[in-house]
């Protein structure tokens, strides 16, 4: 088997209204998705997205011609433009769909099949006052989610930790929280200064005080003691790592024992065939592996199929805080995932990742159609 063909399309979503990201808080217009599709010349389609591709053009001629199957030559044909160019990791994604559907297996299992769902968490994106953070909670546990991760900015300390508190009293203590204050990677053209370690320790003793479950990228990535003293000194866990850009950077974290929960997004960050490598070793030092999975529906499930695979836990992220950021929104390219009356995210049973892409939307949503 060959690969014939590669097949990148940017798609954009206008929004409106627009979201504000706590990690970027400039309102937003449109959202924008890329849709990989690679073609072999046996018929077998797969799909990937994630990341935006851009600059892949230079580096084309290195794929075409090749065996998807020998997906780890895969992988370091990837790595090897990781150094020069962007982050590939969705070509690596579509690859894999391609694999799973030679197999007549869902990815999942290639990855070792340890679960066939996974309890999942609503993520939230926006910085919400305190009583409408309270109510997000209480309309997502409605729906059958177990737990909620809440943004906090290191601008609004004071306003993220009244949120925190507002919504532990209105959910009580049996539906788990998480905080995140993304320090350990930035936007395009934030250069503000990250909260010094004596704030962030303030931070995380308030938050332990409130039973959070884990503080996420607590302080920047160099900053492995100071996370390391956070966690000492409080007791909370620390979680990290869902942007980090290499492998080896991953294992140096998990050597230092730097967080409780490893978070490499498949998409984003480390690829696929590496995630499971960082899950395995945070397994054997007894930490825990939960991917970062903020990108789209496909982006999501192909970091479902990895963590459903390896047994990752406890939970699995799921983007949600309407009304701003939907599954409709997130996965408008494709037939949109959500979780079932549970809480849980269910790993699709047919071969490959399982998306169903709207041809229609694709269309319609293409930039330049």
């Amino acid at each position: 088997m060959k690969i014939t063909a590669i097949r990148i399309t940017r798609l954009s979503l206008p929004l409106d209204p627009p979201f504000r990201a706590a990690w970027d808080p400039d309102p937003r217009t449109s959202f924008a998705a890329t849709l990989v599709e690679v073609e072999t010349d046996e018929g077998v389609t797969g799909v990937g997205s994630g990341d935006s591709m851009d600059g892949f053009d230079a580096f084309e001629h290195l794929f075409l011609g090749t065996d998807p199957l020998q997906i780890l030559n895969q992988v370091r044909r990837i790595e090897t433009i990781n150094f020069h160019g962007g982050r590939y990791w969705p070509l690596e994604a579509a690859l894999w769909d391609i694999v799973g559907k030679v197999a007549g297996l869902p990815v999942s299992v290639l990855f070792g099949g340890a679960r066939d769902r996974l309890p999942a968490y609503a993520s939230s994106g926006e910085l919400k006052s305190p009583g409408e953070r309270a109510e997000s909670a209480l309309a997502a546990r409605e729906l059958g989610f177990k737990a909620m991760k809440i943004r906090i900015a290191r601008d609004r300390l004071a306003e993220g930790i009244a949120a925190v508190r507002a919504t532990r009293e209105a959910v009580g203590p049996d539906f788990a929280l998480m905080v995140d204050l993304n320090q350990m990677w930035r936007m395009s053209g934030d250069i503000e200064a990250a909260l010094p370690l004596a704030a962030v320790h303030r931070v995380a003793a308030e938050l332990t005080e409130l039973d959070v479950l884990w503080l996420e990228e607590p302080l920047p990535q160099v900053d492995v003691a100071g996370a390391q003293r956070v966690r000492a000194q409080t007791g909370i866990q620390i979680a990290g790592g869902e942007m980090v850009r290499s492998l080896p950077e991953m294992m140096a974290l998990i050597e230092n024992d730097a967080f409780d929960i490893y978070q490499p997004d498949v998409a984003l960050a480390v690829g696929m065939y590496r995630a499971r490598q960082v899950a395995e070793s945070a397994n054997l030092r007894h930490r825990g592996f939960t991917p970062h999975t903020w990108s789209n529906g496909l982006g999501l499930l192909a970091n479902l199929h990895v963590a459903a695979g390896v047994d990752a836990g406890p939970f699995l992220e799921f983007p949600f805080d309407p009304p701003g950021w939907t599954p409709e929104r997130r996965d408008f390219f494709m037939e949109p995932l959500m979780i079932d009356s549970h809480g849980d995210l269910l790993v699709p049973e047919v071969p490959g990742l399982g998306a169903v892409i709207d041809r229609e939307a694709v269309a319609r949503f293409t930039v330049g159609s």
